[in-house]
Order: structure tokens, then sequence, then C-alpha cells
């Protein structure tokens, strides 16, 4: 949006800095200045400078300096025009919308009154939760065993959520308020089914929990989430997605960490909020965590906001560096020449809260300095399964590494990593990018014809006009099939394998972030309906890379009616086929003369494909 000529000036003239900057640094009269210590770095003794009469901020040790706007981006993370909105509101100016059309504007003032009154129902319910923890010995002694002090919890807004199933109805005058649903207070059952007010049933969604409020960068209650105190499941439970909550863009403790991230000078990157708030009672309160999500771009892209160093902590476990791979892949768009991305990876016996408790902090930090950094990284997950002793295991992480340096941005970093990879290689830079090229065609060109194939080859679903603009009918592909599937009948995931699970996880985008985003709803909600789940997984997941998969699964239609475990079976089994059939084209592509081990793998796959094309498929 383009605001008017002279709009800004006359905000900044209408705004007092002092005022601003005074609600986040104490601030003592100097002069015809205020001072204060700087809070963009860590100082003792203050150098920090707020102007009246200039109406600026200026720091003569590290430099800082603007306005209030400029204070406001910065010491917040929020955007410009989010920054102009705050500060106009506090004038009493309203914003110009010149670019907007009427009912645009009334659109817009429409959700931001709809997000306000969600926001104060949440710092309600959380000041509720807060008075609720002091009320609750139980509740107090779980987080003394767990070696939290009142300090920190309170400095966290740490509540408890009390067993009973309409707790809220005592604090709110209307149980019934539809907002208490839509802020993710209260679950009413039956409104999917379009049952009556007096047929629904309402009740708390968290009870008996600790509760760890979620915050905004602007310090809003945007969402909650609570863990049990005894065994239960789910362990963690998370407020659904909200007009004001994103799980994909959020992050936990970041309001709490923005000084410390720039004392510290990076950014702790956890799994859990436990992890995060025992952190900070060990002197590391620069950790945040993901709200059961895996690592987004977007996160990464809020974090660099303040500052340049980020650390990425997982468990040495298999799922750990499974969720090092998601996040490697979404820090890889953010990592400029002038950042610094690493890999903390802990024994697989310790979580970081454990860790610090039982070795201490200054072990912690160690094992911080020894992270591994983005380029080794890259590197490893480049080469997993692959035997650099032989050409088909250096052939084979070429062709891996090819779509992580895609992500990557121009610059020396990037160039360093293709020279390394041709080394590691045994190949020419010259060949190197050539041949990638040339995999390029061939990949693009195996998809047009597994797309044209896949109609004979499964039952069909088939893109219909659902209402006008849809893209004319097409056919699914196989993993297309797959997710709609699952998004059609969600409960046919809980009757997977663990190996089904593994091997879904491992297909390449967009379909991999569909499947763990379908894991975590399904694991939050249960089993939801289409419309619901597919409403869900649009908030939740990248939308610039799984958007266009969720529009087309809205307009697929099946065509027969049938028992959909079968059919997910069938995919899978056609799926694993494909999956055997890629790798042996790649070991022919590997070279005529093949290893001693390449050779026994080629008969392995062989043998499997033998028999799996056996199987009828009326049987899987």
């Amino acid at each position: 949006m383009v605001l008017p000529q002279g709009f800004i000036q006359d905000l900044l003239a209408r705004v007092d800095i002092v005022e601003v900057v005074g609600r986040q640094v104490d601030l003592k009269k100097a002069g015809i200045n205020h001072k204060g210590l700087c809070p963009f770095h860590g100082e003792k003794t203050p150098s920090f400078i707020v102007s009246p009469s200039r109406q600026t901020y200026h720091c003569f040790g590290c430099g800082a300096h603007g306005d209030a706007i400029r204070f406001i981006t910065e010491q917040t993370g929020i955007g410009f025009m989010d920054a102009v909105r705050d500060l106009a509101q506090q004038a009493g100016l309203q914003v110009p919308e010149d670019s907007a059309s009427p009912e645009d504007r009334a659109r817009a003032a429409q959700e931001r009154e709809q997000r306000a009154g969600l926001s104060d129902l949440l710092a309600k319910a959380g000041e509720h939760y807060r008075q609720a923890l002091k009320a609750s010995p139980r509740a107090i002694d779980y987080l003394k065993r767990r070696g939290l002090s009142g300090a920190i919890a309170a400095r966290f807004g740490l509540g408890y959520a009390p067993d009973g199933w309409r707790t809220l109805a005592s604090v709110f005058p209307r149980y019934d308020d539809p907002q208490l649903a839509e802020a993710g207070l209260v679950i009413v059952q039956g409104l999917d089914e379009g049952l009556s007010e007096a047929e629904q049933k309402r009740y708390d969604r968290f009870r008996d929990r600790i509760m760890f409020p979620i915050r905004s960068v602007r310090g809003e209650v945007i969402g909650f989430g609570g863990r049990v105190l005894d065994q239960g499941e789910p362990k963690y439970l998370n407020s659904p997605e909200t007009p004001v909550f994103h799980k994909g863009q959020e992050l936990y403790g970041l309001y709490e960490a923005r000084q410390a991230l720039r004392d510290k000078g990076y950014a702790l990157v956890v799994e859990g909020y436990m992890d995060v708030v025992a952190l900070a009672q060990w002197d590391f309160p620069n950790a945040v965590a993901t709200l059961g999500t895996a690592c987004t771009a977007e996160h990464v892209a809020k974090l660099f906001r303040f500052t340049d160093s980020v650390v990425f902590s997982f468990d040495g476990d298999a799922a750990g560096r499974r969720a090092a791979a998601r996040a490697l892949e979404a820090a890889l768009p953010h990592a400029t020449d002038l950042r610094t991305i690493r890999f903390l990876f802990l024994p697989a016996e310790h979580d970081p809260d454990s860790y610090v408790r039982e070795l201490g902090p200054e072990a912690f930090d160690k094992a911080v300095a020894q992270a591994v950094p983005l380029s080794a990284q890259l590197m490893v997950h480049a080469a997993t399964d692959c035997d650099l002793a032989t050409a088909e295991g250096r052939s084979k992480m070429l062709s891996q590494a090819q779509p992580l340096i895609a992500l990557l941005p121009d610059g020396l970093l990037r160039e360093q990593l293709v020279s390394e990879l041709a080394q590691r290689g045994g190949v020419a830079l010259e060949v190197l990018g050539a041949h990638w090229a040339r995999r390029a065609e061939r990949a693009a060109a195996r998809r047009q014809r597994d797309d044209a194939g896949a109609g004979p080859a499964t039952p069909q679903v088939r893109a219909r006009p659902m209402s006008t603009g849809r893209a004319p009918p097409q056919t699914a592909t196989l993993l297309d099939r797959a997710a709609w599937l699952l998004a059609q009948h969600a409960g046919v995931w809980l009757d997977l394998s663990a190996d089904d699970h593994e091997f879904l996880a491992g297909q390449p985008a967009p379909y991999a972030g569909f499947f763990a985003a379908l894991e975590r709803v399904v694991h939050d909600h249960g089993p939801v309906a289409m419309a619901a789940l597919l409403d869900e997984l649009e908030r939740d997941a990248d939308a610039e890379s799984q958007r266009p998969l969720l529009t087309r699964i809205r307009g697929f239609h099946e065509v027969d009616d049938e028992d959909p475990r079968p059919l997910m079976a069938s995919v899978l089994h056609r799926l694993r086929l494909r999956a055997v059939a890629d790798e042996l084209n790649w070991l022919m592509e590997s070279g005529s003369e093949l290893s001693d081990a390449a050779t026994a793998r080629r008969q392995q796959l062989l043998d499997l494909q033998s028999a799996m094309k056996k199987v009828p498929l009326g049987t899987v």
C-alpha cells in the first residue's frame, strides 16, 4: 500500500519517541535528552540516547539509530506497515487506505476487530490460568520437580488449566460466545454436524494441564500449549489455528527472548516448551521452539529479523535427524554470506533440558560452540546412504545435493559448496553443472510420463470444475492420489504402519510437507472432515510450496465409492514399485561397470521388483 505524501511525517510529529522507547527501555533524564541501556546490544554503562527535540534515538555503543517507527520494527520484528498502524492507533490517526475499495476497508476493519476480540479473550484466559496455578499445589509441585523457579514461571506467564470440563464458564459471562471456540479455548461438539445450539456440547479444550501462553512478538497472547502433569496423550496439546495464531509462523519464547538474542548473539531453536523455559533458567534465555510443527522458512525469516546467527538443536535419534533435514531445507533460502546457521545434535538419551541439568551450562555452551555449520550439514544430508568410496555412491551424493543447492541464494557460500561437491564427487565443476542440467530435464520428462500413465495404473481421481474458474479435468499422479485419499479419509493415516509413515515422509516436496502437516493435524484433532482438514493444512503448511497441491486436492472427485484402505494399500504398493524402478534406473545411469556392492544391490532390487509385481493388486 502506498501512503499519501506527508503522512509519515505527520505521524512522527504526533508521537513522543520518549514515550515509545520508554515502554521498552528504562530512560533517565540527561540534560535535554534521555539516556538508558541500549536494547540492541548488551552493555553495563548507558550509551543509548533518545532526543525528544529530534524525535530520534542513537546508541554510541553499537550505532543503532532511527525514529519511532524504526525502533518498533527493530525491537519487535514486525513489518513497517504494522509499526505504522500501531503508532497511528496510539496517536489517534487513521491510516489512509487510498488504494483499497470500501468493501476492502470494511473487511479489514472487521478482521482487525475480530483479532482484537480474540486477543482480549486469550489474555483473560491466560490470567485465569495463572491464578489457577497459584491455587494448585499439585501443579506447583510439578513445576518445582522440573526445577523451575517462581520467577521463571512468572516471566513466561505459566499457568494451570484445572481438571474440569467447563471451568472457563466462571471466567466469561457467555460460555456460548462463538469467539471462545474461534479462539481455540472451547470445543463445540456437533457444530460441524449442523446440530442446533441446544444439541451442541461445549467444553474446555485444555483440562488438567500446565499452560504455556504463546505470545506474538508484540507480547499479545495468541494461543496456548498445554502439557499433561502425569501420564496421558497427547503429551502436549496446542491451540488450533485461529485468525491470530498460525503455527507455521510463530515461535514459542520469541517475545521473551528478543533482548537475549542480541546479548547472546544467536538464536537457539529447540523442540519443546519445557526446553525453552528450562534453558532460560540456566542462563540460555535465547532459546525458542517451534510449536509442534517442522521448522518452516517463515520461522527462519522471523528469527533473522533479530539475529544473524541461528543454532538448531535436535535429539540425536532418527526423528531428530529427520527434523534437522526439514530445518536445513527451510534455512537454505536464507543462508546468505553474512549469516551463520548451525546444527547441534545432542546424545540420543538427552534433550536440551536434561542435558543442561545433568552436565551443566558450561557443557551445553561447549556443545553449542561445536555445532555443525550449515555447509557441513548439507554435505552430510547429501551423502545420506551413499558410499563415497565408490563412483556410484559419489554420483548419488551429487544427485541428492542438487535440490539443496538450488535452494541457496546466489553468493560465495553457494559457489564454495558447489565447488566442494564437485571435488568430493570426483568431477570437474563444468561437468557437474552440465550433468545437473541434463538430470533436471530427464526428471521433468519422467514426471510428464508418470502423469500421463497414472490413469490406467490405479483407480482414477480426476480434477473436475467445482466452480467457475477451475482448471479443466486432469488425471492425478500417484502421490496426488495418496494425498487425496488421506485428506478424504484422514482416519486411514492412523491405520498405516510406521514404515508407511516414514516412506510417505520421504517423498519429494511438496508431498513430504503435506504428509507431515497431515500427521500433526490428525494427532492434534483426530480424523476430521476433508474440508476442515484442508483449511487447517492451508494455514499450517508452507503456503508457497504446498498451496497448489491443496488447491488440486480440493478439485479432485472420487469416481467410485470404495473402501479407502485397500485403495491406499494399492497406491503405496505402486509408489514403492516406482521407487525400486527409480533406484534401478539410477544404478544403470551410474555406468556399465558396477562395483560388487552395486551389483549385489541391483540384483536385490530386481528380486524385490519381481516379488512385488507378483502380488495381486486386490490383496495389497
